[in-house]
């Protein structure tokens, strides 16, 4: 190994530790006590060092924003197997709502804190894998169409809708807003909303509207 490889895969891991230490502070205190200084003090750098790496504190979590998309295409890629793309967007919604649920610090990252929109908006940056997630929810909702299901609708603003939808149950659910369903609804909330949605979803079923 030459010495300017040995000094790029130090760099690389480095910015790894980086992003370890952000993860682990975030899910630990929250955004807002997550700052680059306590990252340094944990990784026994100094913030100097930090912004080698990254131009701010949006920056760094633009990164794990980045990767909560790439664990979530990795939740939905078994979906691609399901040929039937009515049972596949029924499959989207409940896959979508387990993400949420085993990844709250993660999902409000991506979804309700500001803060790695901002940094995407200063570069300009191309939202790859957050587009591909959408991406994958409006090709179904497509071949759905194709197939005789939403007649009429536009398979983009369905998709929209759908997703806020499924969207506001994970939402409500993680930042703890459900207390306003009564005690005996309250329990499995999340899953009874996901079974209505999909309940909804099999009665717009094409033959049965005919």
């Amino acid at each position: 190994m030459t010495i300017a490889s040995r000094k790029e895969r130090q760099k690389e891991e480095l910015r790894s530790r980086i992003l370890q230490v952000a993860k682990e502070l975030f899910i630990e205190r929250g955004f807002e006590d997550t700052s680059i200084r306590n990252i340094a003090e944990r990784i026994e750098y100094s913030p100097t060092t930090i912004y080698l790496y990254f131009k701010d504190k949006d920056d760094i979590f633009r990164a794990l924003h980045l990767e909560g998309f790439v664990l979530l295409n990795q939740y939905f890629r078994s979906l691609e197997n399901v040929e039937d793309p009515f049972e596949r967007l029924k499959a989207i919604c409940k896959t979508y709502i387990k993400f949420a649920l085993e990844n709250g610090e993660f999902y409000d990252l991506m979804f309700i804190n500001r803060s790695p929109i901002n940094a995407i908006e200063k570069d300009e940056a191309k939202w790859e894998e957050g587009q591909r997630a959408f991406a994958f929810l409006v090709n179904t909702i497509q071949q759905c169409i194709q197939k005789g299901y939403f007649e009429g609708m536009d398979g983009e603003v369905l998709a929209f809708t759908f997703w806020s939808m499924v969207h506001g149950i994970c939402s409500l659910e993680i930042r703890n807003r459900c207390d306003v369903v009564s005690e005996a609804n309250r329990a499995d909330l999340h899953q009874k909303a996901s079974n209505t949605i999909i309940q909804i979803l099999d009665r717009m079923h094409p033959k049965k509207i005919q």
